[in-house]
């Protein structure tokens, strides 16, 4: 990966990593994920959340009038391989260079824990949003999910 590039335009905006959130915290959380179409409203919800963010390598909050606006994780094997992931920001703040901030406040988090393969994978069409940071496809893969897991029976 090239060197990242930071945003010329960045707000002042108080971005901190997350390891043990609070309940008000994990509602701002949980709103942002239902917001950017990645998680459905349950009863589990606020546990689950809890255990992602603290299950995460590491997550990072973005801050402003004290209400988290942005977010972002990586989950990695702590050794040398990483993956961003959950990258969004409220709809009112977008286009304002937060969203590249906290990529690059992550990646900067990983390297200095001495991981040295970032990876992500681009969706909704956010490949231009990560070249412009320095990240570039990857030759030869194409990312992949499983679809049907053990005893399913859709």
């Amino acid at each position: 990966m090239r060197s990242l590039k930071r945003p010329r335009n960045a707000l002042m905006i108080n971005f901190f990593f997350l390891t043990t959130p609070t309940r008000d915290q994990i509602a701002q959380i949980l709103s942002l994920y239902e917001s950017a179409g990645w998680w459905k409203p349950g009863p589990d919800a606020p546990d689950e959340a809890f255990r992602i963010v603290g299950g995460s390598h590491c997550f990072l909050a973005a801050e402003s009038k004290g209400a988290i606006i942005g977010m972002g994780r990586a989950i990695s094997d702590r050794v040398s391989d990483a993956y961003i992931q959950d990258v969004t920001v409220r709809p009112d703040y977008q286009h304002q260079g937060i969203g590249s901030e906290i990529v690059l406040r992550i990646s900067e988090r990983l390297k200095a824990d001495g991981l040295t393969w970032i990876g992500l994978i681009a969706e909704r069409n956010s490949y231009a949003f990560y070249r412009e940071i320095g990240f570039s496809e990857m030759p030869d893969s194409i990312p992949m999910l499983l679809k049907k897991f053990g005893l399913d029976t859709e």
